[in-house]
């Protein structure tokens, strides 16, 4: 079993930052991808960033410049860093975590997920 804990939601003005946090549970995590996905109302649910065991990082278009995912092995913890933020990035945020070493892009390729976390931006 794993188990995804989120925090450093809130609310931001355009233009501020947020540092997200995902706390994941125990040795589970070693050899796991990890990603970022958000969803607003209405909306789908979409991929917006991910981190390989090894490192390496993916950005969706729409991100690409302002945020920046890192992960901590030693603390089992993926972090998403996020800084000029548009009202467009208002969403609830998941961490995921998947049984493999490499990065997908499609929500359904993850196996467990956090509880999301809630960013709003206020023009």
């Amino acid at each position: 079993q794993v188990q995804l804990v989120e925090s450093g939601g809130g609310l931001v003005q355009a233009g501020g930052s947020l540092r997200l946090s995902c706390a994941a549970s125990g040795r589970t995590f070693v050899g796991y991808a990890m990603g970022w996905f958000r969803q607003a109302p209405g909306k789908e649910r979409e991929f917006v960033s991910g981190i390989t065991w090894g490192g390496t990082t993916f950005y969706a278009d729409s991100v690409k410049g302002r945020f920046t995912i890192s992960r901590d092995n030693s603390k089992n913890t993926v972090y998403l860093q996020m800084n000029s933020l548009k009202p467009e990035d208002a969403a609830v945020y998941y961490c995921a975590a998947r049984r493999t070493s490499m990065v997908a892009s499609t929500w359904y390729e993850y196996d467990y997920w956090g509880q999301g976390t809630q960013v709003t931006v206020s023009s």
